[in-house]
């Protein structure tokens, strides 16, 4: 069951990049994470709603895990997301992306040290061939080796503390790091209090309260709304749609199986955006024959967790 839900949750992020990369380019993605937040914050209040209408056993709050729902948004929709554009804006999607791969292995270091959560021999074998999967597909290309190797090497030649603290790198690092604590509180305060739906409303009101305090400018925000594109306006609706759903469906997961695997899961998401992205956006993530055998390791490492 939590396999299955875990998969559920990668279809549904995975089709979020590609609603997110279609509607980006007639919207500024600013304004439509505001968009896309609130709707995660209606949509969640309605499921929690017809959840509470519906269900035979009574509502009881669980306060330490109500906190650590709380905890968890702050670090994911607001911190992590916040930093992970940060990290796009200096050193470049492609690099963003690539350290993003650290999310997972950060996730089994705390998960195994803090939570005591042990892995089978099966489990190691899916994880090494996911993450290795993930990195052939998030490999630098060749036109972006030289840019790289030059950070490299001035980062090599470099003497003082300060001279160290690469803004880019630390802020992607500092990202991943943020979704996995947020992930390890989701997977802690699930185990204690099964309400997956009420948990990922909890963290997109915890997320759209920070965003509009300290990220947001308001002044021109309702103007830009009411002359925005139509039909990225609904991209970005459908967008909170398919994120909260999908963060529903990884916190059940968690109830389920290791919090570390969950994660991977649905981290996979290359392996559909990029055939997706083929036709639907015409190639435009230049699929190779790397990026094919990068989604083929992933594919193997999800079928030996989901039938081992």
């Amino acid at each position: 069951m939590g396999e299955l839900f875990a998969i559920i949750a990668l279809v549904l992020f995975s089709i979020n990049i590609i609603l997110t990369k279609i509607a980006s380019g007639l919207l500024n993605i600013k304004v439509g994470f505001l968009i896309s937040i609130t709707v995660n914050v209606l949509f969640a209040s309605l499921l929690f709603i017809g959840h509470l209408v519906i269900r035979e056993s009574s509502f009881m709050i669980h306060w330490p895990a109500f906190f650590l729902f709380l905890l968890a948004g702050f670090f994911s929709t607001y911190l992590g997301r916040w930093l992970f554009f940060e990290t796009i804006i200096k050193i470049g999607p492609s690099k963003a992306s690539m350290f993003q791969v650290s999310n997972p292995i950060f996730t089994v270091i705390i998960a195994g040290l803090l939570l005591g959560e042990r892995l089978t021999y099966t489990d190691w074998i899916s994880i090494f061939l996911m993450i290795s999967g993930l990195l052939t597909i998030s490999y630098v290309p060749s036109q972006q080796r030289h840019a790289l190797r030059k950070d490299l090497v001035r980062f090599a030649n470099l003497h003082s503390l300060k001279d160290y603290i690469m803004p880019g790198v630390w802020i992607a690092l500092l990202s991943a790091l943020s979704y996995a604590v947020s992930n390890i509180l989701r997977g802690v305060a699930v185990q204690d209090w099964n309400e997956p739906i009420l948990g990922a409303l909890l963290g997109a009101i915890v997320g759209l309260g920070f965003h509009m305090v300290f990220s947001l400018k308001t002044k021109n925000i309702f103007t830009t709304l009411k002359e925005a594109d139509r039909f990225a306006l609904k991209l970005y609706c459908l967008s909170g749609i398919c994120t909260i759903s999908a963060q529903i469906f990884l916190i059940s997961s968690m109830f389920y199986i290791p919090i570390s695997i969950a994660n991977l899961i649905t981290l996979s998401t290359p392996i559909l955006v990029t055939p997706l992205s083929y036709f639907l956006l015409k190639n435009a993530e230049n699929i190779t024959l790397r990026t094919i055998v990068g989604g083929v390791l992933v594919l193997i490492g999800i079928n030996v967790v989901v039938i081992f």
